[in-house]
C-alpha cells in the first residue's frame, strides 16, 4: 500500500508549492519544495503516541505527543520551549490549548463547526485568528486568516486520503502538529528564497547594486579608459560628446526644438549655474560688517583688563584667624565622674537572688505519673479493662 501524498501551496493551488507530506501507517515525512526532508514524525500505536524525530539522527526525539481520551499533551525537549496541553471540551466539539501544563492559562480555542474548524486567539473571549475550511469534494483544506471570508493563506491538497479524515478531534491534532510552521521554519524559507534569487543573477560577481543597464557596465569599460597610473579621466572628455535636449515646457514646445544643442564643457559652468534654485530658496545675505573686524581687534580690550583683586582676607595671617578657637575653655567632665564605681553598682549587687519556686520540691515521678498512666491506657486500649471471663462468656 502506497503512502498518501499531501501537498501544500502558498495561497491558492496556483501558488508556489512549498511542502510535501508523505502520510502512512508508520508516520509522516515532511519535505520542502525541493523534496528535501525537513521533519519526521513516527507513530507508536501501542503507546498511543506520536514522536517528532531529528531527520539526521532519527534516534533523537525532539517532541513527543501523548494522546488520551481527554486530549493530547505535547512534551518538548528543547531548551526554552514550554509544553502545551490540548484538552477536549463540550463533548469534543471544542479544544482548549494551555501553555505551561494542565493548569496554565487558555491561549487558544479550536471550535468544530459545520464548514470547518475556527481558531480563536487571545484566550476564550478572543477574536477568530484563522479558520480551516474543508472544501467541497473532500480533497482540500484552505487556511484563511481573520475569518471565514478572509484571503487564502495556504491550500493543502490530499491525494490517496480524504480530507474529512482530519475532522475528528484526535486526527485534527495530528494534522495540526505536522502542518504548523514555526518561526524558524519561516525564517529558513525566506533565507532560501533570498539565496535562490541572488544565485540566479547574471553578470560578473560583485555588488548587488552594480550597473545593469545597456551599454558598457560600470567598473568594466570605464576602468579600461583610465590611464596606466589609475588616474580618473577628466569631466571634459566625458561630457564633450553629450547632446542636451531642451525641456518639454520650454518656449516653442517640442515642435520648435530643432536640432539638438551641444552643451559646453562642465568645467566652464559655475556652481551657482548648475544648482537649480527653487521658489522657497532663501537669498544669501552679504557677510556683514563684523566680517571685516579681525579676531585680534575683537579681543584686544579683554586682554588689557586688570586682574581681579584677591580680597582683604589675604592680608590676615592664619595664626590670627584661628587664635580665638584655640583659646576656648575645655568642657568640664561633669559631676558623675566624682561618684566611685562601687557606689554606682552597689545596689545591683545587693539584690536578693530569685527563689527557685515551689515546683522544685515536687519529684519527677509525681509530675509525670499521670501522663504515664494515660499513655498506658491508650496503648492497651479500652478492651484491656474487660475481664477475660466476660469476653468469652457469650460464646459459651
Amino acid at each position: 500500500m502506497t503512502d498518501a501524498v499531501i501537498t501544500e501551496f502558498a495561497g491558492t493551488r496556483k501558488g508556489t508549492l512549498v511542502r510535501y507530506y508523505q502520510y502512512g501507517n508508520g508516520g509522516v515525512r515532511v519535505l520542502d519544495g525541493n523534496k528535501k526532508l525537513k521533519r519526521l514524525y513516527l507513530f507508536d500505536p501501542s503507546e498511543n503516541m506520536m514522536t517528532e524525530r531529528d531527520p539526521v539522527r532519527q534516534e533523537k526525539i525532539l517532541r513527543r505527543f501523548v494522546f488520551d481520551p481527554y486530549g493530547m499533551l505535547e512534551e518538548t525537549f528543547a531548551f526554552g520551549e514550554r509544553p502545551r496541553t490540548f484538552r477536549f471540551e463540550d463533548g469534543a466539539r471544542r479544544i482548549a490549548v494551555r501553555e505551561g501544563g494542565e493548569y496554565g492559562a487558555v491561549g487558544k480555542l479550536f471550535t468544530f463547526e459545520e464548514n470547518g474548524i475556527s481558531e480563536t486567539g487571545w484566550g476564550r473571549n478572543g477574536e477568530i485568528e484563522r479558520v480551516y475550511v474543508f472544501e467541497s469534494g473532500d480533497s482540500a483544506i484552505t487556511e484563511r486568516p481573520g475569518g471565514w471570508f478572509g484571503n487564502v493563506d495556504r491550500t493543502i491538497v490530499f491525494e490517496g486520503i480524504r480530507a474529512s479524515v482530519f475532522r475528528e478531534p484526535e486526527s485534527f491534532l495530528q494534522f495540526l502538529m505536522f502542518t504548523e510552521w514555526s518561526a524558524s521554519d519561516r525564517e529558513e524559507a525566506v533565507n532560501e528564497k533570498v539565496a535562490e534569487i541572488r544565485g540566479g543573477q547574471k553578470g560578473a560577481p560583485g555588488s548587488p547594486y552594480r550597473y545593469a543597464g545597456a551599454g558598457p557596465a560600470r567598473g568594466t569599460a570605464g576602468e579600461a579608459t583610465r590611464g596606466a597610473a589609475g588616474a580618473r579621466p577628466s569631466r571634459a572628455s566625458d561630457d564633450a560628446g553629450i547632446d542636451f535636449i531642451p525641456d518639454a515646457d520650454s518656449p516653442g514646445g517640442t515642435a520648435a526644438r530643432g536640432p539638438a544643442v551641444s552643451a559646453r564643457p562642465s568645467r566652464e559652468i559655475s556652481y551657482d549655474e548648475r544648482r537649480p534654485r527653487g521658489r522657497n530658496d532663501p537669498v544669501r545675505m552679504p557677510p556683514g560688517r563684523s566680517a571685516e573686524i579681525s579676531i585680534a581687534e575683537r579681543f584686544e580690550g579683554v586682554r588689557e583688563k586688570e586682574p581681579l583683586s584677591r580680597g582683604r582676607s589675604v592680608e590676615i595671617p592664619i595664626s590670627e584667624r584661628f587664635e580665638g578657637a584655640r583659646e576656648k575653655e575645655k568642657l568640664s567632665p561633669g559631676r558623675s565622674v566624682e561618684i566611685p564605681l562601687e557606689e554606682r553598682f552597689g545596689g545591683a549587687r545587693e539584690k536578693e537572688q530569685l527563689s527557685r519556686g515551689g515546683s522544685v520540691d515536687i519529684p519527677l515521678e509525681d509530675r509525670f505519673e499521670s501522663a504515664r498512666r494515660e499513655r498506658e491506657k491508650l496503648s492497651r486500649g479500652k478492651s484491656a479493662d474487660i475481664p477475660y471471663s466476660e469476653r468469652r462468656g457469650g460464646n459459651r
